[in-house]
């Protein structure tokens, strides 16, 4: 017996980019720490972790993206500290002072339709900058950028696709159109 054929698709992301000079920053870090996918991973918020689709998919999975994205208004995001995920996962990351639930609302809207996956961790906002590495590298990584401290609106989210060479491209963004909420 062999196995049936695949169905031709891709693995997809989505997150919010971290913008210039932060991201390039952070990457950098991520490297200096030792973290074998710094070059692989530009740095950025999950909103939709790594997910298969198949290519007869992707024009629905895109029109669903272009409705989430017009229902949601740009919005601040304020990175600020360290924190990790022991024990749980081995991550060290940048945590959001701001920002944390419009990219939860944000990535709960992402995950329905042709999107709705169950998640293994609880959805949780951040910036890795240390994943993969030896203790004392992390216990680094968590003070080296125990200080760290940037802010930059959020005007759009990206689809990333994961290459055959095992690195996540930027392939679309998604601007957000919404309306803000009236205070």
């Amino acid at each position: 017996m062999t196995d049936a054929p695949r169905p031709a698709g891709q693995t997809i992301g989505l997150a919010v980019p971290i913008p210039e000079p932060y991201g390039r920053e952070l990457q950098d870090w991520r490297r200096s720490f030792g973290d074998p996918l710094a070059d692989a991973i530009p740095a950025h918020i999950t909103l939709l972790p790594p997910t298969a689709i198949a290519d007869a998919d992707r024009a629905g999975v895109y029109e669903h993206l272009d409705k989430v994205a017009a229902r949601f208004a740009p919005f601040r995001v304020h990175l600020r500290g360290t924190a990790t995920f022991l024990p749980v996962s081995p991550v060290v990351f940048v945590a959001l002072a701001q920002g944390i639930s419009a990219c939860e609302r944000l990535s709960g809207a992402i995950r329905t339709g042709p999107l709705d996956i169950e998640l293994s961790f609880p959805y949780h906002p951040h910036v890795t900058v240390a994943h993969h590495v030896s203790e004392e590298a992390m216990d680094n990584a968590f003070d080296t950028l125990a200080g760290y401290d940037a802010g930059f609106d959020v005007a759009a989210f990206s689809l990333y696709e994961h290459g055959d060479d095992g690195y996540w491209r930027r392939e679309r963004d998604f601007v957000l159109t919404g309306e803000a909420a009236r205070v």
